[in-house]
């Protein structure tokens, strides 16, 4: 029993441990990835337009994360909401969570597009380096 307990366990970390390896690996193809500390130092220390140009492709990034996150729980949503069965039932229903999660990942993707089009513009040769 212990044996086998102890080969499973080897085995889920394996997994883990290759999921997050091709996680990494699919990052660093698609791009820079930078924490949240080293976005916001290059905010604020921002000064040519390649650095507003890579703020800018970050929180495109994230919109494209963010939206298809959205995409994702819409669906789930969409699945959630036909198993509606009391009037009565407790709060938050499994739907509400659905819908809370759909709100949010669709309000952070517009402020990440709010932002991608401030350093866009921050971008372009002829926009003031300070307007905010």
């Amino acid at each position: 029993m212990n044996r086998n307990l102890f080969a499973t366990c080897i085995l889920a970390l394996a997994f883990a441990g290759a999921a997050s390896a091709q996680d990494a690996a699919s990052s660093a193809e698609t791009g820079t990835h930078y924490t949240q500390a080293q976005v916001k130092q290059l905010a604020l220390n921002a000064h040519a337009p390649a650095q507003y140009t890579a703020l800018a492709s970050y929180y495109g990034e994230r919109q494209n994360d963010y939206l298809q996150k959205a995409a994702e729980e819409k669906q789930e949503l969409i699945r959630r909401s036909q198993n509606i069965v009391s009037v009565a039932a407790k709060y938050p229903r499994p739907v509400d969570s659905a819908r809370n999660l759909y709100e949010f990942y669709m309000y952070k993707a517009s402020e990440a597009g709010t932002l991608e089009a401030k350093y866009s513009r921050m971008a372009e040769p002829d926009a003031p380096v300070n307007a905010q």
